[in-house]
């Protein structure tokens, strides 16, 4: 009882629940994936026509050593980094005009902000592939572009992504970095106003050193939700667009496992987006850490 009693053990007792659901949820699936990974695991096995047997590194190396895998991964990488630029452009750039504009086009503003927000991946991609569709989507009219297909070419279906993953994504960058503007001094944006200083001027020189802390973590959040898109790309593109030419890693990952029933093979790509996206949240982890020791 008096361990118990420690400083040091009390948080731990607070959190002992939440580790505990934690654990049910995350532990033994990730256990899975990882183990499945390991194994000769194909529809064979499934149905139980045949045993499962330990491959060791087998489905890595065969994994690695395909060139469809490097193709994907890199396209999925400049995917998510464009995607990121765009919502921080767009977020930064709303938040900075709720900050100009009066109270009644603010709320506005906010509210359809907050609806794209709440709207589910898959209702939004299926708004925004009829809203580009080429016989009765009313943008391709209003541009003139006749029926131009978008999810025909591989640039112009990944563009019709972006936009869908800005559109629902911006409203997290706006409202949190508009917070943070809100926080910084009136004086200090007055002295620059005084000195002469434009509002890109203000933004570059003044309030963007200011949000750096609140901007590297939207950044490093926007990585991690851009990074493991699923539902945009395979609702969009029709499961990864013709000849697979918009394939994402998720998506990947998802036509090896059950597609092709390759589950040993989905599992890798499943553990190998894992450990990238937990190089990513523990740098994520130690800014905030860090912006912690600093206040």
């Amino acid at each position: 009882m008096t361990a118990l009693r420690r400083p040091g053990w009390t948080p731990w007792l607070y959190l002992l629940p939440a580790l505990a659901v934690l654990g049910a949820l995350l532990v033994y699936p990730i256990y899975q994936l990882g183990l499945i990974s390991f194994l000769e695991y194909t529809q064979a096995q499934v149905s139980g026509g045949r045993p499962t047997s330990f491959q060791g590194f087998a489905n890595y190396a065969a994994l690695l050593g395909d060139g469809e895998f490097w193709r994907v991964l890199l396209a999925t990488v400049l995917f998510a980094a464009a995607c990121v630029l765009s919502t921080l452009l767009v977020g930064c750039a709303l938040a900075v005009l709720l900050t100009r504009v009066r109270a009644l086009p603010r709320l506005v503003l906010m509210l359809a902000a907050l609806g794209a927000w709440a709207t589910p991946a898959i209702t939004g991609s299926t708004v925004w592939v009829f809203l580009f569709d080429p016989d009765f989507g009313p943008v391709n009219k209003v541009l003139g572009l006749g029926d131009f297909s978008w999810t025909y070419g591989r640039y112009s279906a990944f563009a019709l992504v972006l936009f869908e993953v800005v559109w629902c994504s911006f409203p997290f960058v706006m409202v949190t970095v508009y917070a943070g503007i809100r926080a910084i001094p009136a004086e200090v944006l007055e002295a620059a106003a005084l000195d002469g200083a434009s509002q890109w001027r203000t933004w570059r020189s003044v309030m963007a050193p200011m949000l750096r802390p609140i901007l590297l973590v939207v950044t490093l959040q926007s990585v991690i939700w851009d990074f493991k898109i699923f539902t945009q790309i395979y609702v969009m593109t029709g499961g990864g667009g013709i000849a697979r030419q918009n394939l994402v890693l998720n998506v990947y990952a998802y036509q090896k496992a059950f597609a092709s029933s390759q589950y040993s093979l989905g599992s890798a790509i499943g553990v190998v987006m894992l450990l990238i996206l937990l190089a990513v949240t523990l740098v994520h982890l130690r800014i905030v850490r860090r912006q912690g020791e600093e206040l």
